[in-house]
């Protein structure tokens, strides 16, 4: 036994290649927020409806909701980052659970009230199709531009990782859709995000799965 291991230890001198540092994970993190954000304005300047938005952000509640579904995002993408190395504490994981509760308590009041208002027609599906489409095609990208820098620390524990990830990007996609939603958060539109939300969350642990069978990790 102790030969074998010796063996190996002389294989790996002799073989193993300089190893590039990682930058620490706030800065990955931050780089990758920059670029995302980036490119998430971009799309925004161009097709949004400003004039819409701004009359919709007027109303405190909603201002609310943006900030905390915004904050959740970052937090997430932050905890998904620092859980990607070994010797990080798994409690980075919690980071984000308070944005996301301020969010769905936001987003809860919305429903109410609009139900106060249009009674049965809360619960009418309307435009929210579209609102689980757009979740879903913009966390993809932002999906697999997370996964690929994720991989790159080797993580020990790469469900928490991809699932801190899965949120990152669905908090990220749900904030820029409200520059293009035109009206206040029904229940439908509540479930719909949900479901788009949790796709996104159970995705990504599954996709980092996929990408650890048939691709190598880099250093």
């Amino acid at each position: 036994m102790a030969n074998s291991t010796e063996r190996l230890i002389e294989r790996l001198v002799a073989e193993a290649g300089p190893v590039r540092r990682l930058r620490p994970p706030a800065i990955r993190a931050g780089l990758w927020l920059t670029a995302a954000g980036a490119a998430i304005a971009l799309f925004v300047y161009v097709f949004a409806d400003f004039g819409m938005f701004f009359r919709r952000a007027s109303d405190a509640k909603l201002a609310i909701e943006l900030i905390a579904t915004l904050i959740t995002g970052i937090a997430a993408t932050f905890a998904a980052f620092e859980l990607s190395l070994p010797d990080r504490s798994a409690r980075w994981a919690l980071l984000p659970l308070p944005p996301l509760a301020v969010w769905i308590g936001t987003s809860g009041y919305s429903c109410y009230r609009h139900w106060l208002s249009f009674g049965p027609g809360g619960w009418e599906i309307g435009e929210s199709a579209n609102c689980f489409v757009f979740i879903l095609s913009a966390s993809i990208p932002l999906g697999v531009s997370i996964l690929i820098l994720l991989r790159r620390a080797a993580p020990l524990a790469p469900i928490p990782v991809a699932a801190a990830s899965g949120l990152s990007v669905a908090a990220i996609a749900a904030f820029a859709l409200q520059f293009f939603h035109p009206f206040d958060v029904t229940f439908m539109d509540l479930g719909v995000h949900v479901v788009a939300v949790t796709i996104v969350v159970f995705a990504m642990p599954a996709l980092e799965r996929l990408a650890t069978q048939r691709l190598p990790r880099q250093a």
